[in-house]
């Protein structure tokens, strides 16, 4: 299954992150803890040269423990602040106003130097779709923010959002890239719910979820369906018996099952899983 997905609007929302990123101080990556590398836009990297740089393990709650550490020592020996933390329980938000300090540590004592006190830092918060960067905004905001409309950067769907007087955040809409060069990233993606469903085929991305959980992690499928672990299909069907996910005449609705596995690995119902390791990083 060939996997690309690439909507219109984001070519334009690149094109107005191009401009925006002058603006700012620091870059405020989210990523899926389960998927730290394929979820990382490899543009950002580029688009982002010169600029602080800090990550956010959103999702660690999902994610397997172990390699959320691995994750985070691997980003940290390369120079860029990283912090766990989920979105929607708010942990990890208590550290992210010393991890920017720490970001930007050279940029205040540059401004210091200047007699240049107390200019709040400007961030971009920028991250894939689904990765969760409104939940972020709203969480880190307190929905006490105020829009500072009289900067650049205002129009076209971005907003200037003051967080409090020491940072200024400018929120934008989530971009991919237009070709995924290897499949794999576009699979894990298609796992975690940052590609739209309906342009897939969910049976086939069930087989490829449930092969890479035998492997990984075989004991998760039977614990939460109480089945034999057997090959892809064999599972999937397997699944579709245990939940009674049935057409009319009996027949089974592997497409319902299909949707029923990735509701329980997105919730975390399988356990906690991560689908890379830094160990693989070529």
């Amino acid at each position: 299954m060939n996997i690309q997905w690439y909507p219109g609007h984001m070519t334009k929302a690149k094109r107005a992150m191009e401009e925006d990123i002058k603006l700012i101080d620091l870059i405020i990556e989210l990523v899926d803890a389960r998927a730290p590398l394929s979820s990382r836009n490899p543009d950002i990297d580029q688009l982002g040269r010169g600029k602080a740089r800090l990550i956010l393990l959103n999702k660690s709650d999902l994610a397997d423990e172990r390699a959320n550490e691995q994750w985070m020592s691997f980003f940290l020996a390369r120079g860029i602040q990283t912090v766990k933390m989920d979105c929607r329980t708010g942990n990890g938000l208590k550290q992210i106003n010393g991890a920017v300090a720490e970001a930007c540590r050279e940029k205040m004592e540059r401004d210091r130097r200047r007699g240049i006190l107390n200019r709040p830092v400007r961030t971009m918060v920028v991250g894939i779709p689904n990765v969760g960067k409104s939940t972020f905004i709203n969480a880190f905001a307190k929905k006490a923010c105020t829009k500072t409309g009289n900067k650049p950067g205002v129009t076209k769907g971005n907003q200037w959002i003051r967080l409090n007087k020491t940072l200024e955040l400018l929120d934008t809409p989530g971009i991919l890239w237009p070709r995924f060069e290897d499949q794999q990233v576009g699979q894990k993606l298609a796992f975690i719910g940052s590609i739209n469903d309906d342009v897939l085929s969910k049976e086939e991305l069930a087989w490829g979820l449930l092969a890479f959980l035998k492997e990984h992690y075989p004991e998760a499928v039977k614990a939460r369906y109480q089945i034999a672990s057997e090959g892809p299909e064999e599972t999937l069907e397997a699944i579709a018996r245990a939940r009674a996910c049935l057409k009319k005449g009996g027949e089974l609705d592997l497409a319902r099952a299909a949707n029923l596995l990735f509701d329980d690995f997105r919730g975390g119902k399988l356990g906690r899983i991560t689908l890379e390791l830094p160990e693989n990083v070529q």
